[in-house]
């Protein structure tokens, strides 16, 4: 008794620091395979021992409350559900009734509640019992009604989510959540969860119900029209079918057909009774309604051979095991690669060269090791970084080991500034984005920024990377030769000198007439006298132009780029010293970029915000009560009109 109970006290370690990862830091220490099968593991011996210990995870749901959000405790506990993988344990379950069975979206539950017709309160399901307000970032959700028909009081869950697609595009847009958002689950977990609501909008998120906790409507006993009203007061709902014992095993085939389609994350399926007064008179264990059941999808497990750990770095340091083995089917596609995440589970699976291990999909998806059969437990741990040849450390944080990198001048810890050296508005490298660049540079093809123009000679090793073949590839050498030709502000923007935007790199190319010799070479006394160059900014960029590394890169960039000639005719500067704000809606320009452009030619900057240092707001609606409008006025800024800004151009013209 005595070693189970000890064995029981790792296996809840190893769970709760797996769910404090997972729930409070959006990071994975171990696959959902595994997870799952610990967990079992440790249910099954509660129930032989009937010792259950006050820390264990199967009787705690969510995760703990770190944030600095409101925290309310919920009306009524939001238990999790129990799970089964057999389609025969879910036909026994639902028995002669009828059932509701919908796609179990991976996201973060979310408790709405209406009243008045108006959304009033968001609430996270948190650890069960208490949750976190969330309201304000609620109203930014893509697809919530703020307003429904129905003026009675509504309380109602749904999951909060991002699609596959729109994660992979933000992925690009926030490169600095790369190394800390794995998939869309942990990504929205974070959108939803922000105290600045501006960046949950930026993030699509969307929200979908699945269940009326209140409502004083008549549903005829069915959580069928239940969801029918949902939808009907504008709610997006969580896609569903009418199931019973006759068509549930084909019903699930359905949703398994439909899993590699399906751009919102799922991590399985549920099962509810139809027969709402049913349901609810069934009560609860300690855990679990007993209105629901989860299904799981059964893994799909293919043997394979372990052929190579790939060592690969990344901006954080953090140096990850990558399993490369003999490719395998799995779920309609061919895999021959899968992270391993870090050491402790690499030790954990024992594994080594040519060893035979099981592969599969985590929720049909993403590939995992879920075993090893040989367990040789021969791999070497790299004592020098795969990118830099700098020493390695192993790191031992609450007894997870990881491998990082030491050397602060690593190329994989500087990624962000080729990322940034391909940016739209520096040299536009279209499809190349910051994980492709990780990759060339994980595999040595790129050591600095001029090196990317010749990522033509490694044809026969990017087309057999991840995501790229043939086509990919030409498209991105075509877009690479594109870029060669380019201009003095977007070559200077593209360096990434501190303090140094793409505004001021047009300011200071003008002032040198887009002489690249003259700007390179520019004076801490001569940059000064720029409008809108500061001492600050001209430290830094004669401290950057000066540093014998920097004029390497730089040199070797101008050996690979040709430079358009700066415009013949310089404007007259009439706007100098004038900071405007563009908001709302314009009628005589295509759009803010060209408003700005005519603006800084003209020698004004634009500026994202309104302050005291602000000279003019641009806005149609002078009587608007925005933010922007509202700060103007605080500050005694004067808002002006598209028109008037259009005459004062034309009174200087004339002058």
């Amino acid at each position: 008794m005595e070693d189970k109970l000890l064995l029981m006290k790792e296996k809840i370690k190893l769970l709760n620091e797996a769910n404090k990862a997972y729930y409070q830091e959006d990071r994975e220490i171990m696959s959902n395979y595994e997870y799952d099968k610990l967990y079992d593991e440790l249910k099954k011996m509660e129930e032989e021992t009937g010792v259950v210990l006050s820390n264990s995870p199967t009787l705690k749901v969510g995760y703990e409350l770190l944030s600095n959000l409101p925290k309310e405790r919920h009306e009524k506990a939001m238990l999790s559900l129990d799970k089964t993988k057999e389609v025969s344990a879910l036909k026994d379950w639902l028995g002669e009734k009828t059932g509701v069975l919908s796609w179990k979206l991976d996201g973060l539950t979310i408790v709405m509640t209406y009243e008045g017709g108006r959304l009033t309160k968001a609430v996270t399901r948190g650890n069960g019992e208490v949750g976190e307000v969330v309201t304000n970032n609620a109203k930014v959700f893509t697809n919530i009604p703020l307003t429904i028909a129905y003026k009675g009081s509504l309380v109602l869950r749904g999951e909060a989510v991002i699609s596959y697609s729109d994660f992979n595009k933000l992925n690009q847009l926030l490169p600095e959540t790369e190394g800390k958002y794995k998939n869309p689950r942990n990504l929205c977990s974070g959108s939803v969860r922000q105290l600045n609501n501006k960046i949950t909008a930026e993030r699509n998120v969307g929200f979908y119900a699945f269940s009326v906790v209140k409502a004083d409507v008549d549903f005829n006993n069915s959580r069928i029209s239940q969801l029918n009203w949902l939808k009907n007061q504008g709610f997006s709902i969580v896609e569903f079918k009418r199931v019973t014992q006759e068509n549930i095993e084909d019903t699930v085939r359905w949703f398994e057909d439909r899993i590699k389609d399906n751009d919102l994350p799922s991590d399985g399926l549920v099962l509810t009774y139809d027969d709402i007064k049913y349901g609810e008179s069934l009560g609860t264990t300690a855990k679990f309604p007993r209105d629901s059941i989860a299904f799981k999808w059964r893994d799909d497990i293919k043997e394979t051979t372990l052929l190579e750990i790939e060592w690969s770095a990344s901006r954080t340091g953090l140096i990850n095991p990558i399993a490369i083995f003999e490719p395998v089917d799995l779920e309609g596609t061919t895999v021959s690669r899968a992270s391993v995440h870090n050491l402790s589970i690499m030790e954990d699976l024992e594994l080594g060269i040519g060893d035979r291990i099981n592969v599969y999909k985590a929720n049909m998806i993403i590939p995992q090791i879920s075993d090893n059969l040989t367990r040789t437990n021969n791999i070497v741990i790299p004592k020098h970084c795969p990118v830099c040849g700098g020493e390695t450390l192993i790191k031992n944080d609450n007894d997870i080991k990881t491998l990082y990198c030491t050397n602060d001048e690593c190329l994989a810890k500087q990624i962000k500034s080729f990322t940034h050296f391909v940016s739209r508005d520096a040299l536009n490298v279209e499809g190349l984005s910051e994980a492709t660049i990780e990759k060339l540079i994980a595999k040595g093809l790129v050591k600095e920024l001029a090196d990317i123009f010749h990522i033509e000679k490694y044809k026969d090793v990017i087309t057999r990377m991840e995501g790229f073949g043939e086509k990919s590839f030409n498209n991105l050498v075509n877009s690479v030769n594109k870029a060669r030709k380019t201009t003095a502000p977007r070559l200077l923007y593209s360096f990434g000198i501190a303090n140094i935007g793409l505004s001021n790199a047009k300011l200071i190319s003008r002032e040198f007439g887009h002489d690249w010799d003259r700007i390179q070479n520019a004076k801490y006394e001569d940059l000064i006298q720029i409008g809108g160059i500061g001492h600050v900014m001209a430290n830094n960029y004669v401290k950057f132009f000066s540093d014998e590394k920097n004029k390497v890169i730089v040199g070797d960039v101008l050996k690979e780029v040709e430079i358009e000639a700066g415009p013949e005719t310089r404007s007259a500067q009439i706007f100098e010293n004038y900071v405007f704000v563009i908001t709302g809606s314009l009628g005589h320009f295509k759009n803010r970029d060209e408003l700005k452009a005519l603006i800084e030619e003209r020698g004004g900057r634009v500026a994202s915000s309104v302050t005291s240092k602000t000279t003019y707001l641009i806005n149609n609606d002078i009587t608007s009560s925005s933010g922007k409008n509202k700060k103007a006025k605080e500050l005694g800024i004067d808002i002006i009109t598209e028109d008037q800004f259009l005459q004062m151009l034309n009174s200087e013209k004339k002058d």
